[in-house]
């Protein structure tokens, strides 16, 4: 956690997760996943320490929602697809 997160602290929970969240959650892991810089790894869409606090949001809505790895890897690949 950067000293940025310490200050802000965990982004708060949904009281009820919703399809809605769960695309948001989904988004939010995919846009802030880690990429291996020299210093470690950073979030790379802007380059803060990873884990960033948006992608854990997004990793404790999904857990909070049971999902497999299967199913989490298919909302994944859903969201990456290309778009007509």
């Amino acid at each position: 956690m950067d000293s940025n997160d310490q200050v802000l602290g965990e982004l708060p929970m949904p009281p009820y997760v919703t399809a809605e969240d769960v695309g948001f959650a989904v988004k939010a892991v995919t846009v802030h996943a880690a990429e291996q810089w020299p210093e470690g790894p950073r979030c790379r869409s802007d380059r803060a320490p990873h884990p960033y606090r948006l992608h854990r949001w997004g990793r404790r809505v999904l857990d909070r929602r049971d999902l497999s790895d299967r199913q989490f890897r298919a909302l994944i690949a859903e969201q990456e697809a290309p778009r007509p």
